[in-house]
């Protein structure tokens, strides 16, 4: 689809004027796609796969999401649905943040497809709009908008940044066949060698040293989560 072809799904009616009352709706088609993507991978969410699921024609589906890029578009604004910002903003702009980190976070883990997901633009679906709305809220009154996009795109990229780079390493475990800690134990060798050799001083200070890598995937993102917000606090006024 080119540009000039593309319209927004948001300013497509759901519903025709006119003829018979559609068979299906965009929740249901949406719901579909996301438990095919959940259990069989984006890939497997193809338009018709999803008719095939909700027992529709492959053609028809078309009259109900124009296209597959639209229904990507469905679902991924479906999933930030998923994150809580109930109460937000409740005046305690850390906690709030915190809030909706950890919510992202989950989200992202439920449904580990979504990393796969590109979009250049977002398409100010009505739950992304809520989910901005809220977000950009908690520091709404201290800081020029500006700052606040700022700030917020930083915090973002430090959440997708660490699931990604945790989804991919589950990934990778997975391919292997090794549980986790076999995975870890058969790099130990060469570690070991590399330690031994005295030319890394920085390295050996790592495996030697550092606490973070031993750290539950839940505590090292809480770690590097909690020095964004500190840097976040020394950017606001006094």
């Amino acid at each position: 689809m080119t540009d000039a072809e593309y319209v927004n799904i948001w300013m497509r009616p759901e519903r025709p004027a006119r003829g018979p009352k559609p068979a299906y709706s965009r929740a249901q088609i949406t719901e579909a796609a996301i438990h095919v993507a959940d259990t069989e991978g984006l890939e497997a969410a193809t338009m018709r796969r999803i008719a095939a699921e909700i027992g529709a024609g492959a053609m028809s589906l078309y009259r109900y999401v124009p296209s597959r890029d639209n229904l990507v578009e469905l679902m991924a604004d479906r999933l930030q649905g998923e994150i809580d910002t109930t109460g937000m903003p409740s005046g305690d702009w850390r906690a709030d943040l915190s809030q909706y980190a950890d919510g992202l976070r989950a989200m992202w883990l439920r449904h580990p497809w979504i990393a796969t997901v590109q979009r250049s633009l977002p398409s100010f679906g009505p739950n992304q709009l809520l989910l901005i709305e809220r977000l950009m809220a908690v520091l709404d009154p201290v800081v020029p908008i500006d700052e606040n996009l700022a700030l917020m795109g930083m915090l973002n990229t430090y959440i997708e940044g660490a699931v990604r780079e945790e989804i991919s390493t589950a990934n990778e475990i997975r391919r292997s066949g090794l549980t986790e800690a076999q995975w870890m134990t058969r790099s130990y060798p060469y570690i070991d060698q590399l330690v031994k050799s005295g030319d890394y001083p920085i390295f050996t200070k790592i495996v030697m040293e550092a606490r973070h890598p031993h750290l539950s995937r839940d505590d090292q993102f809480r770690h590097g989560l909690q020095r964004v917000l500190d840097y976040i606090a020394a950017a606001l006024p006094d």
